[in-house]
């Protein structure tokens, strides 16, 4: 799959975590920040990245960048994921189980950002293993990668998508 294209998206950004860096020296400790932030238009095209840097702001600028070069699309149906779906990512596993309208965004942390950028509304999802959000976020990213869109799934098992 190629590389999507940011320029014609409306992206939001929202940052997930921001670490504290210290580097110890001759003359003392150096203190750097390290920003994980998503983004995603909030509807279906959700991207995520970490940025280093001395300040802050410049920590999150850099993780933006690099999320809008990471875009991926989610196939999303009624508000919700098209099935259920695990996401595998070192010691961190991610459940996300489609939902009825109205259920709202069930879902903690790393996972319930990322959720909002896409523009997933109704779904259940449970982090197990390891809660770290770097490699929480990875593994939702999996998981979505995985995902089917209807059209797909309805032609491999040779049945229209009302059925």
């Amino acid at each position: 799959m190629g590389r999507i294209d940011p320029e014609g998206l409306n992206l939001k950004d929202k940052v997930v975590h921001i670490n504290r860096v210290a580097k110890v020296v001759k003359g003392g400790r150096r203190f750097s920040f390290s920003a994980l932030v998503v983004v995603g238009d909030g509807n279906g095209y959700v991207g995520a990245g970490k940025g280093k840097a001395n300040e802050v702001p410049e920590a999150i600028r850099k993780a933006i960048e690099h999320a809008k070069r990471k875009l991926m699309k989610v196939p999303i149906k009624n508000g919700s994921i098209t099935h259920q779906i695990t996401g595998k990512y070192g010691a961190s596993r991610v459940i996300i189980k489609p939902a009825y309208e109205g259920t709202g965004l069930i879902a903690g942390g790393a996972v319930r950002a990322l959720m909002d950028v896409a523009g997933i509304h109704n779904v259940v999802a449970k982090s197990l293993g390891t809660h770290n959000p770097y490699n929480t976020i990875r593994a939702t990213l999996d998981g979505f990668s995985k995902l089917k869109d209807s059209e797909s799934i309805a032609k491999r098992t040779n049945k229209t998508e009302e059925e």
